[in-house]
């Protein structure tokens, strides 16, 4: 009765029901696998937010395939003060719901039944999902870590076929925590130049960079005053923006999810950029698929310029929340010689890599068993072995450090 595409395992896996016992058991948790950023402590204006849903706008109707003019161009301003991509045209930014249906419009509009996508490995699970509801077929590619993370471009290479139509990248990573670097920027649109490949990228994470050196890690400006933070990729070795990419056919993917910490106002976009016809003939054809749809409501989008204004506060708090976390990490581990902190450049995940004496799930059962402490195990990401945990730097600091003793204390016996 029921297609292919929709054949996933519905059981509940081992880790999620050992969580739900503890849950269950009235113990308290200490979760370092917060990703919500609505429930981490962090102060909103309730006020500005709220009074910008209340627009007498939204009583009318006037559908826009992209998404409402005012809406995009307060996104192509955001470009232009973030991230300096000055020529950035209203007329390229497809508004949707989330980043989940940017990816479905481009996979639509890139992919016939069949078709491959390139994809990194680990990184988020989701793509998965996306790929057997669209009918394409994704091939990973890995990215190796030494003495921080990079592409593998033989990888890369082998790993392209006919059938391959794009890149997927993810800029930083989740939840390596790792930028594309400028270098790597180039050797791709190299390689996608030469076999007529888009490059299809996830920016969500794109504002939360670091400087790290070693087990010192830093935010870039500490503030607390809203003030803009230096960009990625000036004078740091790191790609910036791929929303100014004219080099190959590009899709940027952001929304208000990670930039303004608003996930729950559905909120995202989709960047067109490249030579002149390709753009021209991809943005033709991606506003059909929105027109199709028009998901977008009309009060979110009047609100969009107001709620990507937030970003300003809320990214203070959360690189302040990020980098006292990863201090606290650092502290902890030096006491010991068993795990190792991995590098990370921006986001809000840390991998901790740790002695393999039992998989990864294993592992963080226990923890959670015996530790009421929540991590994730690294195959939730694709780490190609076991001994790896992913955990969220948002965690409560208080909750942070003491769930993080109470897991090394595990992690060490």
């Amino acid at each position: 009765m029921f297609s292919d595409r929709t054949n996933w395992k519905l059981a509940q896996n081992r880790f999620t029901t050992a969580v739900d016992e503890v849950r269950a058991s009235g113990t308290k948790i200490l979760d370092l696998t917060v990703s919500n950023p609505t429930r981490a402590g962090l102060h909103f204006d309730e006020q500005a937010i709220l009074g910008a849903l209340a627009s007498p706008l939204a009583l009318d109707y006037d559908p826009q395939s992209k998404g409402l003019r005012g809406a995009r161009e307060a996104v192509a301003g955001y470009y232009r003060a973030e991230h300096g991509i000055i020529d950035l045209d209203a007329e390229q930014i497809v508004l949707t719901t989330s980043t989940s249906e940017g990816y479905s419009f481009v996979f639509r509009l890139l992919c016939n039944a069949g078709d491959e996508l390139l994809v990194p490995k680990p990184s988020y699970p989701l793509f998965e999902f996306l790929a057997d509801l669209q009918d394409v077929r994704l091939v990973p590619y890995p990215l190796i870590y030494d003495h921080g993370w990079q592409m593998d471009f033989p990888s890369l290479r082998k790993a392209a076929t006919e059938g391959t139509r794009g890149v997927v990248v993810v800029h930083p990573n989740n939840p390596t925590g790792s930028y594309v670097h400028a270098e790597e920027a180039g050797m791709l649109n190299s390689f996608c130049r030469e076999r007529g490949l888009a490059v299809i990228v996830d920016e969500v994470f794109l504002d939360y960079g670091l400087k790290t050196s070693g087990a010192k890690t830093s935010a870039q400006e500490e503030t607390n005053h809203g003030a803009a933070l230096p960009r990625i990729g000036q004078g740091d070795g790191l790609q910036g923006s791929f929303a100014g990419n004219q080099e190959v056919l590009t899709f940027t993917l952001s929304g208000l999810s990670k930039v303004a910490a608003l996930p729950q106002m559905k909120v995202a976009w989709v960047v067109t950029s490249g030579p002149r016809e390709l753009q021209a003939a991809a943005l033709g054809r991606l506003e059909v698929i929105a027109d199709t749809y028009l998901s977008m409501n009309a009060p979110i989008q009047w609100a969009v310029p107001t709620l990507l204004e937030q970003r300003k506060s809320v990214r203070s708090q959360l690189l302040q929340r990020v980098t006292e976390n990863l201090r606290e990490m650092d502290r902890q581990l030096a006491g010991q010689t068993n795990c190792q902190r991995l590098c990370v450049e921006g986001g809000w995940y840390a991998v901790l890599r740790v002695p393999v004496t039992r998989s990864d799930e294993e592992l963080a059962i226990e923890l959670a068993r015996e530790k009421a402490v929540l991590v994730h195990p690294g195959h939730f990401y694709d780490f190609p072995k076991d001994g790896y945990l992913v955990l969220s730097l948002i965690t409560p600091r208080a909750d942070f450090a003491s769930g993080f003793a109470a897991a090394l204390d595990k992690l060490n016996l």
